[in-house]
């Protein structure tokens, strides 16, 4: 070999010549990513799918849709505390938008999006890319339409591509939820061709999305192994904020508990969700590990009853049910007092907010009162829980069944796996369960919504039906000055502490433990690690 070949043959940085700039930068994408640029999370399970918009997406899958893609715009972000960085509903800011302007008839809002923004394939994100991905919001179904309607985002012919680098979206009507809708976990833009190409016939591509990734986000998906781990990388194209610290994140499913607490106080692990409250209870108290405890907005523990179906369509048999149970014994030996009591509160709601205390606490001489009135025999029954968080879900299924026997009622405790409880849900059959609901915009009205209204969505899981309910949630949503919306809203709040088809329990904590060296933490309505701002000292 002569010294040409030679010098063809060797790279320039081990003869200490200078990179030309692209090849530094290529070179910086190639070098496996440090110690400080990785960051191991566990978690007690992980996606069942890499689309959020797809019918029967898991909770983790958030956190899929949130970090490998981009929306048009994204809450401001607000300091909490030293941990814990959280957001403000009512304001927003730019993500795949650059700008926006509102119509000056309230009729529509116009984006412009970013010259430099690309997907992970290297084409530019263009106007059509949007509109296909909100097309497809609204029409595919299942929870993500609900979700798109809940911000009156109804039809795709609201979408309008303008040209390459402007969209707009019409309004059906004035809605004060439209514009924070835009910037929750659902509405995100895809590759539209890419998934177009690989659709393989169907319109929406339900099934390459389910397995692919196919966004421009702040990171790609390297490898998903369900019930295992999904291990990230990141997009070092992202435009559309600071680039990110973490190069590479690999979040690991552990279903034991007791294991994961052990990797994060060991140090093995960075930072762990989904600890059992007892768990998280007993760190705090070690002060070893750096904690968010966030109370999650909009959001209770709550126990369902089945009010379109005998024996709970009775009112007075469910305001028994409701002077009957052992909220505080729920809190301390199910929750660990991690949460913030909803019960004992006033007749009169004392703010127009959501959640609030119900004015029922535990009084059995009431509870007897009441299941009297209510002409109802003593009988047999079934609650239904949740399998996959059970350290908290079976303590307070069995407070519950003790509580109600001397009522007369005997209570047939039934355990559902994790990954078929919201489809038993769903089902709407169950006469009782044990839920958990965290609405992701924070206005009262917003929750009845999903929760209370005759529309009968998925998440009204009583199947509580009652038109002065509906007339006053939808007159809250759309109410044209701060005293009709007080109006409804007390209204509204009344009623449900009246007719309690849902029984308030607890409103949770969002409890997340991190190694000291972990910092930027961001708490968003989705509830799932945000990897664009953790920072690894």
């Amino acid at each position: 070999m002569d010294r040409r070949d030679f010098l063809k043959a060797v790279p320039a940085a081990a003869l200490g010549m200078p990179l030309a700039a692209p090849a530094v930068k290529q070179a910086a994408a190639q070098r496996a990513p440090t110690r400080s640029e990785t960051l191991l999370l566990v978690q007690e399970y992980g996606p069942n799918s890499m689309d959020m918009q797809g019918i029967g997406a898991s909770q983790p899958v958030n956190g899929v849709a949130q970090n490998c893609y981009d929306r048009l715009v994204r809450f401001k972000r607000m300091p909490v505390d030293g941990v814990t960085t959280g957001f403000d509903i009512t304001q927003l800011e730019p993500e795949l938008a650059e700008s926006w302007q509102e119509a000056s008839d309230g009729t529509s809002v116009t984006f412009k999006l970013r010259a430099d923004a690309r997907f992970h394939s290297g084409r530019p994100v263009s106007a059509r890319d949007v509109k296909w991905s909100l097309d497809r919001a609204v029409s595919i179904g299942g929870f993500a339409t609900t979700q798109m309607r809940a911000g009156s985002l109804e039809k795709p012919e609201q979408f309008v591509a303008v040209d390459d680098k402007t969209f707009r979206v019409d309004f059906l009507r004035r809605d004060k939820l439209t514009m924070p809708n835009l910037a929750v976990t659902i509405p995100f833009v895809f590759d539209s061709e890419k998934a177009i190409a690989n659709a393989g016939g169907d319109v929406w591509a339900k099934d390459y999305l389910k397995n692919n990734i196919c966004g421009g986000g702040a990171y790609k998906v390297d490898a998903w192994r369900p019930g295992t781990e999904t291990v990230y990388s990141r997009f070092d194209d992202w435009k559309s904020g600071p680039l990110p610290q973490l190069r590479r994140v690999i979040a690991r499913d552990i279903a034991s508990p007791s294991t994961r607490r052990a990797l994060i106080e060991r140090g093995d692990a960075d930072i762990s969700y989904q600890i059992p409250p007892k768990d998280f209870a007993d760190l705090v108290a070690a002060g070893k590990l750096k904690v968010s405890a966030m109370p999650v907005p909009n959001a209770i523990w709550y126990l369902a009853l089945n009010s379109a179906l005998p024996p709970f369509n009775n009112v007075k048999l469910r305001q028994a049910v409701a002077w009957a149970m052992p909220y505080e014994q729920i809190l301390q030996g199910a929750l660990f007092g991690r949460g913030v009591p909803m019960w004992g509160g006033p007749a009169t709601p004392a703010r127009l907010s959501w959640p609030v205390p119900f004015p029922y606490a535990a009084n059995m001489e009431r509870a007897r009162a009441l299941m009297a009135e209510s002409g109802a025999a003593p009988f047999s029954t079934t609650l239904i829980y949740d399998a996959g968080g059970a350290t908290i879900t079976e303590p307070m299924a069995v407070l519950i069944k003790e509580a109600l026997a001397p009522l007369g009622i005997t209570v047939e405790l039934n355990k559902i796996p994790g990954a078929n409880f919201r489809g038993e849900l769903n089902k709407k059959t169950a006469p009782m369960a044990i839920n958990r609901f965290g609405g992701w915009l924070d206005w009262p009205d917003y929750f009845f919504f999903w929760n209370y209204h005759g529309n009968n969505s998925i998440f009204n899981i009583p199947s509580y039906q009652n038109p002065v309910m509906d007339r006053m949630i939808d007159a809250a949503r759309f109410a044209p000055d701060a005293a009709t919306y007080a109006t409804n809203v007390r209204g509204f709040l009344e009623l449900g502490m009246q007719d309690v088809p849902f029984i308030p329990i607890v409103q949770p904590f969002h409890d997340v433990a991190m190694q000291q060296n972990i910092g930027g933490y961001q708490f968003w309505p989705s509830r799932e690690p945000d990897f664009r701002y953790l920072t690894k000292g």
